[in-house]
């Protein structure tokens, strides 16, 4: 029987590349999953951020709808975001603080006087400080507002200096 010149010298070789080939793949396989879970991490804590964002401005809406400049002070609001009645964060509103107060500009005369806008009335800037701390993901955020308010001088020489 008669063999092929060279023939002796490549016995193996197909494995050995096949191996090689296979290594690679291995590799390349292993490094998209760690890819793809590093991704979905990422993407899982942008939800989480955000979701506390939304939590801490529906907080700072609910002290919004209450006459909160009357006496200003910190509360702790629980938000319930998905409303399965279970409270998912709990947000902890600083005590809202004065920033600034100006007099109101003067209206022009109209058919309706209104009483708020009167020569006293104050324009005043305040500041609201929700922060959120979610031990379950760790998302922790800090969300400032501005909002403002119109006073009666006697409101606002009571609570914005």
């Amino acid at each position: 029987m008669r063999t092929l010149p060279g023939h002796r010298r490549q016995a193996g070789a197909t494995l050995v590349v096949g191996l090689v080939v296979l290594l690679l793949f291995t590799l390349l396989v292993s490094s998209a999953f760690v890819l793809g879970t590093s991704n979905l991490k990422a993407v899982g804590n942008m939800q989480s951020r955000d979701e506390s964002i939304a939590a801490a401005n529906m907080a700072t809406n609910l002290i919004l709808s209450t006459p909160f400049s009357a006496s200003p002070s910190g509360q702790r609001v629980e938000i319930d975001l998905n409303d399965d009645d279970k409270t998912d964060y709990g947000v902890d509103i600083a005590e809202p603080e004065c920033v600034r107060a100006s007099p109101a500009a003067a209206t022009a005369p109209s058919s309706v006087t209104l009483p708020a806008m009167a020569d006293f009335t104050w324009n005043t800037v305040w500041e609201i400080r929700a922060s959120v701390n979610d031990p379950l993901s760790g998302a922790d955020t800090l969300v400032r507002s501005g909002v403002r308010v119109l006073l009666s001088r006697a409101e606002k020489d009571k609570v914005c200096p």
